[in-house]
Order: structure tokens, then C-alpha cells, then sequence
């Protein structure tokens, strides 16, 4: 994996663990991912076989027929005698359940909203139209249980005070506990210009850890990224990323690797490894925990929201707010929209006003 770049390491990552987990699965499991090789990323096919692994977890626990034999036995007869029924309960198991963690000798309490149950139900449903028309089953039942309806929910992102605050702590780490400021004070430029990258370009928390120090070109302030499927685009950043950028770099360079696959990487962990999504994550929350403590859940991704919603707002094109965030369907950028006409109804109401006087006549 050495000689693979970053991209190539994780799809390859993640295709060894859909085959671990495809071999404790139905054979039908394994034909039906194997079906949808040729046009779905690593990263989907992953999000199926862990779907498909749910529903055999519950079928094991919940249905007398299928307890009796692990699921790698099961074949496509037993898949023909589930009934909708038996869907419908599953839609209200996933709602609460619990999982074994060998790691802990635990279970842990997993729940999914109505957000999950969907996704969860559209890979079952899939699965079961490929059986069906493949005519290993006679029908397909699964298009007989109804999916979940999804409600609208407020776009979160941050106004001018609070990005200014975020990044004010960012760089001098005022507020973090005596422990926190001991680390701050090696990773505070790395997490600055990263805070830096994703509001000035939104990009997606794995297009961020992804990308690598060749990647950067100051000429013309761009970053090469690869977007989900692939695909690879430049980015361009104004000058205030491009000097956050050069600042964290003078440190970078003086950093050894601890691997030769990660020597390359633009930012790093404290092991000197390329840096995880799930760091990100965690950093994203600490500094925002501090700046805007009363905005929950905040993250890499409500800072690409925020970038959206200030890009909208400069220039009310929904089309070129589309192409920035790498949407296929320009309808998945209207939800940013949504925060900004929320934002400018709230302004009309500033601007109705009620005297008395009038009120009475």
C-alpha cells in the first residue's frame, strides 16, 4: 500500500472489510454486492453490507426461523419465507437495539431516527429486488413496508461573531483546560488552518484529511480534492486560508512521517500519522463547544454548512453554491437556501411595525 495514494489505501481498506464481513453474511448478501461493484464506491457497498449485516443480526434474535443457524448458512429459501410482517418489525427494532461489543464483552444501545430507519429500509429494499429479479424469491416484499417520512430539519451553521470566535480560540487557545493547552500549543496552526479550509471552501471532512502537501498550489490558491465517487476538483480558498495554509506548513515540513505512506500528508496526528476523520471530528467539537456552547452537534460538516449559507448569501446562485459543495442534484443545496430564507423572513419581521394608533383603525 505503500506506492497507493491516500484515496486508493482507504477504498482498499474498506473492500477488505466488506469481504470480513460478507463472509459471516447469506451468500445472497455477497452476490448482491458483488452486483453493484461496477458503479458504487468502496464507501457505499460498505454502508450496504453493514446494513444487510443489521437485518441478519435482527433476524437471528427476533424470528424463531432464522435462530436456529447462523446467517452464512441461510439461503434463499429462508429469505422466502419472510413477510412484511416480519419488515415491519424490523423498522421498529432499529429504532432501539442492542450490539454486541466483543471489545468491552458488552452490548451497546444503538438507536436510529427516522433518517437511519430510511436508509436502513432502501438497502433492505434493494437487496430484495435484486433477489427478485434475479427470481431467486417470488416477490418483493420489502416494497410492501412503508418507509419512514422524513421532516425537514433547521440547517446549523455560524454568523460572522461566532466564526470569529471559533477561530480566536482556535489560535490562542484561551479557554481549553491546562491539559488541553499542553497539546494545543504543538497541533494550534494545524487545527487553525484546517478550521481555516472548511470555511473558506466547505469541503467534506474525508476531502480534508485526504488531502496532501502537493496538493496545495499558492499560485493560484487552489487545493486538489477528491469528492465522493472519485472524482477529483480543485478548490480555490482567498488569501486569509492560503496564509493560514502557508503558516501551518512552515511547521509541517520540520514533522517526519512515522510512516512513509503518511510522509506526504498535509496534516497530522500528534503520532505523526495522517491525520483521522474521527479527529477531525473531536477537534471541530472542542473549539466549538467553547465559542458557541448553546449550538449543539456542531461539526466538519455545519461548517460546511456555514460556508453554503455565506456563499448563498454573497451571491444568490444556487447553482454555483451546488458546484462548490460537489452536489449532483442542485435540490440537496436548497436545504441551504432553507437557513437563508428562515434568515431573511426573520429581517421582514423587523420591518413591520404596529403602533397603536394604528392597530385601532
Amino acid at each position: 500500500m505503500a506506492n497507493m495514494t491516500y484515496q486508493e489505501q482507504l477504498s482498499a481498506q474498506r473492500t477488505e472489510k466488506i469481504r470480513a464481513m460478507l463472509k459471516t453474511l447469506p451468500r445472497a448478501c455477497t452476490d448482491f454486492i458483488n452486483s453493484i461493484t461496477m458503479t458504487t464506491s468502496p464507501l457505499t457497498r460498505m454502508a450496504y453490507t453493514i446494513d444487510l449485516r443489521t437485518f441478519c443480526d435482527y433476524a437471528s434474535r427476533e424470528l424463531p426461523h432464522f435462530a436456529s443457524q447462523p446467517p452464512a448458512l441461510w439461503t434463499d429459501e429462508d429469505f422466502a419465507q419472510l413477510t412484511a410482517r416480519d419488515l415491519v418489525g424490523y423498522a421498529d427494532y432499529l429504532t432501539l437495539y442492542l450490539k454486541d461489543n466483543a471489545e468491552i464483552e458488552a452490548q451497546k444501545v444503538l438507536r436510529n431516527h427516522e433518517h437511519g430507519v430510511m436508509r436502513k429500509l432502501s438497502s433492505l429494499r434493494s437487496f430484495f429486488d435484486y433477489l427478485f429479479k434475479a427470481e431467486r424469491i417470488s416477490g418483493n416484499i420489502a416494497a410492501l413496508v412503508s418507509l419512514p417520512k422524513l421532516h425537514d430539519k433547521p440547517i446549523l451553521h455560524l454568523i460572522g461573531s461566532e466564526i470569529e470566535r471559533l477561530l480566536q480560540l482556535a489560535g490562542d487557545g484561551a479557554e481549553l483546560t491546562e491539559t488541553q493547552k499542553r497539546y494545543h500549543r504543538y497541533t494550534k496552526k494545524r487545527d487553525y488552518a484546517m478550521l481555516m479550509l472548511f470555511l473558506g471552501t466547505g469541503m467534506r471532512v474525508s476531502e480534508c484529511v485526504g488531502v496532501d502537501i502537493d496538493d496545495l498550489d499558492f499560485d493560484t490558491n487552489g487545493v486538489l480534492v477528491t469528492r465522493k465517487g472519485g472524482n477529483q476538483v480543485i478548490l480555490y480558498y482567498p488569501q486569509e486560508v492560503a496564509d493560514a495554509l502557508k503558516d501551518y506548513l512552515a511547521q509541517r515540513r520540520d514533522i517526519q512521517a512515522a510512516t512513509s505512506k503518511d510522509e506526504n500528508a498535509l496534516f497530522l496526528s500528534l503520532q505523526r500519522k495522517r491525520i483521522s476523520q474521527r479527529a477531525v471530528q473531536l477537534m471541530v467539537k472542542k473549539y466549538c463547544a467553547l465559542a458557541v456552547p448553546l449550538k449543539k452537534r456542531m461539526s466538519p460538516h455545519k461548517l460546511r454548512s456555514t460556508y453554503a449559507t455565506r456563499l448563498y448569501h454573497e451571491t444568490e446562485d444556487i447553482y454555483l453554491v451546488a458546484d462548490a459543495l460537489g452536489h449532483s442534484d442542485v435540490n440537496t443545496t436548497r436545504k441551504h437556501y432553507a437557513a437563508i430564507s428562515d434568515q431573511r423572513r426573520r429581517e421582514a419581521a423587523q420591518h413591520v411595525h404596529l403602533s397603536h394608533d394604528e392597530a385601532n383603525q
